[in-house]
């Protein structure tokens, strides 16, 4: 898969999300086996989306109340993560 095709992926894992469908599991899946996407980004990119995946992780664990980390502001996050890594592979 191309780095355009593993970003796209993770896009369309996070869309899945937020609709209500998919699951965490297969986007924190997806986003850290796209080594050569994110081999291609500045490392921060990287350490980025590995924080922002635990957080989302740890918000599956529990009910939206009792958790610190809101799901719907996670992806949120990570969406901002992939317009601007799109940035990065145009530039």
């Amino acid at each position: 898969m191309s780095t355009a095709q593993q970003l796209d992926a993770i896009a369309a894992r996070i869309a899945a999300l937020g609709g209500g469908g998919g699951s965490v599991a297969a986007l924190s899946n997806e986003a850290r086996a796209s080594t050569e996407l994110l081999g291609a980004l500045p490392p921060r990119y990287g350490e980025v989306l590995l924080n922002l995946l635990d957080r989302l992780e740890s918000s599956a664990l529990f009910s939206e109340e009792s958790c610190s980390f809101s799901q719907k502001d996670l992806l949120d996050n990570l969406q901002v993560w992939v317009d601007k890594a799109r940035g990065q592979l145009v530039s």
